[in-house]
């Protein structure tokens, strides 16, 4: 029959995936410890710096942004006064 290919039936639902049971709170709650416990945590010397390097990036970028802000309103009311 043109609805069958290779003896399964072409109305049933291979794609999808089977139903997974829900997860409990308590075993989620026991999932997420357990994975924070696989975390490598920084020491305290790599957070400063990586806060440090952080703030010097956005403070560089908004030195970027803010110049480029003030030179396009210069040019604008240049064209326009």
């Amino acid at each position: 029959m043109a609805t069958e290919i290779r003896g399964e039936s072409a109305t049933e639902d291979k794609g999808k995936p089977a139903r997974s049971k829900r997860t409990t709170p308590p075993l989620f709650v026991r999932q997420v410890a357990a994975e924070l416990r696989k975390v490598i945590w920084p020491t305290r010397k790599e957070l400063i710096t990586y806060t440090a390097v952080s703030l010097v990036f956005v403070l560089i970028m908004v030195a970027i942004v803010s110049a480029l802000d003030w030179a396009l309103q210069k040019g604008i009311f240049a064209i326009f006064g």
